[in-house]
C-alpha cells in the first residue's frame, strides 16, 4: 500500500500534502494530552508498526501485501489521532531511510494508513464493541480499516488517467480490484489475527488500560 514516486501527480500529491498539514496538527494537539501511562506501549507499538510493515505477504497476482496496526494502536491509545502521528512517523522514516513509499507520496499514504485506516478500524471496533466484545471487535475493525484503506489507494490510483496522464496508468476497473483483492485475502486477516491476539494480551496484563477517562473521573469524583 506504500505508493510509490511517480504513481501519483504533482497535483495529487500537492492535494494530500494540504490535506495532511491539519490533520497532522491535531494529532499533535491529541497526542499531548495522551494519558502519560500510555506513552510506552505508544512507543512499543510504532515500532511494531514499523515492523511488520516490512514483512510482506505474497498474494495470488503475483504482487505483495502487508499489515500496518494503525487500527491496534488507535484502540489501545483508544484515540485514531494518535495513530495517525505514529503511522505518519513510521511512513516518514520508510520513505526517506528505506525507499518503502515515495516521498513526493508521503501525504498520500499517511492519508491512506495513517488516517483512513485507525479511523474506520477504530470506530467499526467502538460500534461492534459491546455486541461481540472487544477482542472479535478488534479484529474486524483491523480488517475493514486495512481493505478500507487499499480501495482509497486504489481509487487514487484509478483516478491518475483522468486528471494527470502519464502517471498510474490503471483505470478503477484495474486498481480497485487490485489494490482491494490483495487486502480482502492476505492483509487483511493477517491484520485481524495479529490485532485480536495483541488486544487481547494487553487486555489481560494490562486492563488499567482500558479505563475510559469518563471512569477515571467518575472514580475520583467517588
Amino acid at each position: 500500500m506504500h505508493i510509490p514516486d511517480g504513481y501519483l501527480g504533482p497535483i495529487t500529491c500537492a492535494f494530500f500534502y494540504l490535506i495532511m498539514i491539519p490533520i497532522w496538527y491535531k494529532g499533535i494537539k491529541e497526542l499531548k494530552k495522551l494519558d502519560p501511562r500510555k506513552l510506552p506501549l505508544l512507543g512499543v507499538l510504532t515500532a511494531f508498526a514499523f515492523l511488520v510493515m516490512m514483512f510482506n505477504l505474497p498474494v495470488p497476482d503475483g504482487t505483495t501485501a502487508h499489515m500496518v496496526g494503525g487500527t491496534l494502536i488507535a484502540i489501545l491509545m483508544d484515540n485514531p489521532w494518535v495513530a495517525t502521528i505514529a503511522i505518519s512517523i513510521v511512513l516518514v522514516i520508510q520513505a526517506i531511510f528505506f525507499g518503502d513509499g515515495g516521498i513526493t507520496c508521503i501525504g498520500a499514504n499517511c492519508f491512506n494508513m495513517g488516517v483512513v485506516l485507525p479511523f474506520v478500524g477504530y470506530y467499526v471496533y467502538k460500534f461492534l464493541r459491546d455486541k461481540v466484545g472487544e477482542v472479535i471487535a478488534s479484529g474486524i475493525g483491523a480488517y475493514v480499516g486495512i481493505v478500507t484503506a487499499a480501495i482509497c489507494a486504489g481509487f487514487e490510483f484509478g483516478l491518475q488517467p483522468f486528471i494527470e496522464p502519464g502517471y498510474c496508468p490503471y483505470p478503477f476497473t484495474v486498481s480497485v480490484p487490485a489494490m482491494a483483492i490483495a487486502h480482502l485475502l492476505t492483509a487483511g486477516p493477517a491484520a485481524a489475527v495479529v490485532t485480536a491476539i495483541v488486544v487481547w494480551y494487553v487486555r489481560k496484563v494490562r486492563p488499567d488500560l482500558f479505563t475510559s477517562k469518563e471512569q477515571q473521573v467518575s472514580g475520583v469524583n467517588a
